[in-house]
């Protein structure tokens, strides 16, 4: 009996998730429901071309592209995608120090002009590493002031700040993890927002680095709803595809934030590992298409 239940439950479990279909394989399929904004962040799917991937993103019927270069933009926005984020001072060097203090807002007010040019929401920021010498209050305080230094500027230009929240804990590969990173507890992150006071401050709740460092993914959604300006995927643990072989299930996700209201962008940022990468893509936005 008990063999049989588990068994039950594991192939209940695994069909939530998401598993391959005839649908994956074929190339018409595009999305149907469209109940959430779908868009990628294009470094994953490196050394595809930025045009080529562009063109599968159309299409799937994708929303729109995120993380690639700024040159790729016309020609993203000329196939009908929007730019879902523009990029800033990168995830290494980071407002927690001080001596990148003046480079984050010069780097954070260049994405907000970007973004305004092109359309986009939202411009992302990140904390950077840890600074030797420095507490956590120091490094918080040191975040929080050159986010207020930049939130005059967001709110006057109507484009969103998006503080994305990393987790440390995974060192096996430099884009899987960020070992060092300061703002690796999502629940602080949304402390530092909060202490931003901006409407424009917002956080970019990247559910696979929330699953390895919080946990409590669907509740946190709920918990954070007010805060979240921007959506990130991954397959956990690993950070491939959004199928059988990883813990989260994502129909469940994708619904809870739909009840939440949001109106953003959702991005796919899983490292394709199947054969067929853009068969990877067409099941993750499929998963993803409740």
């Amino acid at each position: 009996m008990e063999l049989t239940r588990r068994g039950i439950l594991a192939g209940a479990a695994a069909g939530l998730i998401g598993r391959a279909s005839s649908q994956d394989d074929d190339p018409t399929w595009k999305i149907r429901n469209g109940r959430v904004k779908q868009s990628i962040m294009g470094w994953t799917f490196n050394p595809m071309p930025t045009e080529e991937l562009a063109r599968h993103c159309r299409d799937l019927g994708m929303h729109a592209m995120e993380g690639v270069d700024a040159k790729h933009y016309p020609y993203i926005r000329e196939l009908g995608l929007k730019i879902a984020l523009t990029g800033s001072h990168g995830f290494a060097k980071g407002p927690c120090d001080p001596e990148n203090r003046a480079m984050c807002i010069a780097k954070v007010r260049e994405g907000i002009d970007l973004a305004v040019k092109f359309g986009a929401p939202s411009v992302i920021t990140f904390t950077g590493m840890r600074v030797k010498g420095l507490t956590d209050e120091q490094m918080t305080r040191n975040c929080v002031e050159v986010w207020k230094e930049c939130a005059g500027y967001a709110e006057e230009k109507g484009i969103n700040i998006c503080f994305e929240h990393l987790n440390s804990r995974d060192s096996s590969h430099p884009m899987k993890g960020h070992p060092g990173y300061f703002g690796d507890n999502v629940d602080h992150c949304v402390d530092m927002i909060k202490a931003v006071g901006s409407p424009r401050m917002k956080l970019l709740f990247d559910i696979y680095h929330v699953q390895i460092m919080n946990g409590d993914v669907i509740r946190r959604i709920r918990q954070y709803k007010d805060f979240i300006g921007h959506y990130h995927t991954a397959g956990v643990p690993g950070r491939g595809e959004l199928d059988e072989t990883q813990e989260l299930n994502y129909p469940a996700i994708v619904r809870a934030i739909i009840e939440t209201g949001f109106q953003g962008f959702m991005a796919q940022e899983f490292i394709p590992t199947w054969p067929d990468r853009v068969k990877a893509l067409r099941h993750a936005v499929r998963v993803c298409d409740v």
